[in-house]
This record gives structure tokens, C-alpha cells and sequence, in this order.
């Protein structure tokens, strides 16, 4: 097997994301409220992306941009900034890059690790559907050690090759707005390797009552199923290793729980590829989502090393200190430099060295 081969390998939608934060208080209709910050940045499938490739993580992604500044900043960020492959990506003619306005509105509780739908935040995106699907951006894909997916009611073609290639498939699931949480969809976990549902959606796709009966009936179906559950933390089981894990959340002040999820999705990815044991992924997912939602944005907003080895130098509670004592031997000898956090705005342009990573209409060659 080629070394090289990507580590994460991604596909799906990417938007461009304005946060807004520091709201006093939701707006109304006919109201004018200036908010006390703002963060711009590529959203959307590059929250995984970037959380994966912050972690030193070979990261492939298949997506599509518009052929608008959006997209050609994003492009930059990803591939330039963050050392994201886009070489499966492609650039639409005439199809803008889909823009979303979040506003974190006030009282917000950590919901970092998951949790029932979030309502302290509210969206609004303008978009259409990309020209070109995930299974056409694929193709056959790559043989990439792990693939992080959001499985959807129709499955797609690609998942099947990649579980055929030996891709360890990591997936998660949205809330089902038509609130009917056809069980159908858990037949897609016969090719993961793990599951990574929050606790709302895991107690109404198993039709239980608690995060943990829901463990139970997703550890029968898939080898490794973690349960998130925001303020409470995380369970999970790895039938494979035959280990249980329950750990609790970080206390956190929260900026903007944007791409939280994603964060520990590509946090949990990144410990395992390392091997580790489930109770120190899990707590490294949770550590890794409550630092992102320090900062605004769902890709800008993840740690990366450097973000955990900050944490970990300032730490000072002994409890904590003892519960991730771990890290000592988990962070890497250098973490790299310091990560960029989600602008105000972007640049103005972009400058010649700064111009678009894709030929419109075509994959990018190597």
C-alpha cells in the first residue's frame, strides 16, 4: 500500500460562512442590531478539512467551488493557507459558491460534542446544488486510509468503493428535518468503521430513550459507535478493542459553536489513526471541539496542535491535568505555527500569488 496515500479523504458541500457574534439579543423584524464580532471563512465540508489537515493529517478533498471570489478565496485558504489536496476538486462555471450568515445568538451553552439540534444559532444560506455530484467528483477514489462521511438517505456510489479499497469510513448524520428517521439509513453502516452521531439523532434512529441504550443498539451495527452529547460529553464503544469510554465535557466559554461537531468528528479521525486507546480519543474529540468554539467560524475556528499544546502549556486545574496527562505523550515535538482564526473580512482581492488554485471547470492536475 502507497505510504502517500491520503489519510482523510473528504467530499461534500462547501459554503462560505459569516458569523456574527455578540448579539444582546435576537433581532426582530424591521430591527437593526450591530453585533460586538464577526468571522469570515471557508464552511461547509472544510470545517473536516481543515480540522484534519490542522492535525498534520494528509487530507484530500472533493468539492466544488463557484467561479466567484468566494470560491477563489476559499480555493486559497484551503489549499494554499491550510495544505488541503483539492486536486479531486473542481471549479463550476457560472454557479456561485454557496454563502451562509450565522448568527450566534446570546446565552449559548457548549454544544461542542453534539446534542439535539442547536437553537442558539441562527442560518440563513443562499445556494443552489453543484453541478457535479460526490459521485462524479470521486470517481474511483484514491485508497485513502479513512474517509469522513455524512451519510444522507440516499447512499452514494463512491462509499462502497472506498470500504472496497479498505477506507476506514467515519461517519455522521443530520437531523432529519421530516422527523421520520427512516431506520433505512443505518443499513449504510455496514460499510463504516465507526459512527458518530449526536444524541438526538442516536435515540431517534434507534427509537431509545437514553444516549447510552442508543450506544448499545449502534455498537451491534457498526465496530466503533460514539455518542455525543454536548454539555455531558461523549460514550462511546470500540467493539474491536472491546473498550468503553464516558468522559465529560470542558467548561468553555462559547463564542460561536459553529463546525463544533466537525471538529471532534476530525479530532476523533486524527487520535485514531494514532492508535490510541477509546477513552483518549474521546477526551481529545471533546478537548478539540471546546476549543473551536473559543473562536469564530466552523474551519478557522479549529486548534490544530498548536491550539492543543497552548491549552495543554497553560493548563493549571489538577483534575483536568491528570485527566489529559496523556498528552504529554500525544503532542508531537513540533505543533507548528500558530493557526489562523477566521478574519472580519476577507482581503479586498486577491494578489497574483494569491489566484485561484483551479481551472474553471476541471479537476485540478498534478
Amino acid at each position: 500500500m502507497d505510504d502517500d496515500r491520503p489519510e482523510v479523504l473528504l467530499t461534500g458541500l462547501l459554503f462560505y460562512d459569516l458569523v456574527l457574534t455578540g448579539l444582546g439579543k435576537p433581532p426582530t423584524p424591521g430591527e437593526e442590531i450591530w453585533t460586538a464580532g464577526m468571522g469570515c471563512g471557508p464552511g461547509g465540508i472544510a470545517n473536516l478539512a481543515v480540522a484534519a489537515s490542522r492535525f498534520g493529517l494528509r487530507t484530500s478533498l472533493a468539492t466544488v467551488f463557484g467561479d466567484d471570489f468566494y470560491g477563489a478565496h476559499c480555493q486559497e485558504i484551503l489549499a494554499g493557507q491550510e495544505g488541503v489536496d483539492l486536486s479531486l476538486s473542481r471549479v463550476a462555471d457560472d454557479w456561485h459558491t454557496p454563502v451562509t450568515v450565522a448568527l450566534a445568538l446570546p446565552h449559548s451553552r457548549l454544544r461542542s460534542s453534539g446534542g439535539t439540534p442547536i437553537h442558539d444559532r441562527a442560518l440563513v444560506t443562499h445556494g443552489q446544488e453543484p453541478p457535479y455530484s460526490q459521485d462524479t467528483l470521486m470517481g474511483d477514489p484514491p485508497e485513502a486510509r479513512t474517509a469522513l462521511v455524512h451519510l444522507e438517505a440516499e447512499p452514494r456510489a463512491w462509499l462502497s468503493k472506498a470500504a472496497a479499497n479498505g477506507t476506514h469510513i467515519y461517519a455522521d448524520v443530520g437531523w432529519d428535518p421530516t422527523q421520520v428517521w427512516s431506520t433505512d439509513l443505518l443499513d449504510q453502516l455496514a460499510l463504516c468503521h465507526a459512527f458518530l452521531p449526536n444524541e438526538g439523532e442516536a435515540m431517534a434512529y434507534t427509537r431509545t430513550d437514553s444516549a447510552v441504550a442508543a450506544l448499545g443498539t449502534l455498537s451491534e451495527l457498526v465496530p466503533v459507535a460514539v455518542v455525543t452529547r454536548g454539555g455531558d460529553g461523549a460514550v462511546a464503544v470500540d467493539q474491536v478493542t472491546g473498550e468503553y469510554a464516558d468522559v465529560p465535557a470542558l467548561p468553555v466559554d462559547v463564542l460561536d459553536a459553529t463546525g463544533a461537531g466537525d471538529v471532534f468528528g476530525a479530532s476523533f479521525v486524527a487520535a485514531s489513526l494514532g492508535g490510541w486507546p477509546l477513552e483518549e480519543r474521546l477526551r481529545f474529540a471533546v478537548l478539540a471541539a471546546g476549543l473551536s468554539v473559543r473562536h469564530h467560524g466552523g474551519a478557522l475556528a479549529a486548534p490544530g496542535w498548536y491550539g492543543v499544546d497552548q491549552w495543554w502549556r497553560s493548563l493549571t486545574d489538577p483534575t483536568l491535568k491528570r485527566a489529559y496527562g496523556f498528552l504529554t505523550d500525544r503532542i508531537p515535538a513540533d505543533v507548528g505555527p500558530p493557526v489562523h482564526h477566521a478574519p472580519v473580512t476577507p482581503p479586498a482581492r486577491l494578489s497574483p500569488e494569491h489566484s485561484p488554485v483551479l481551472p474553471p471547470g476541471t479537476a485540478r492536475q498534478h
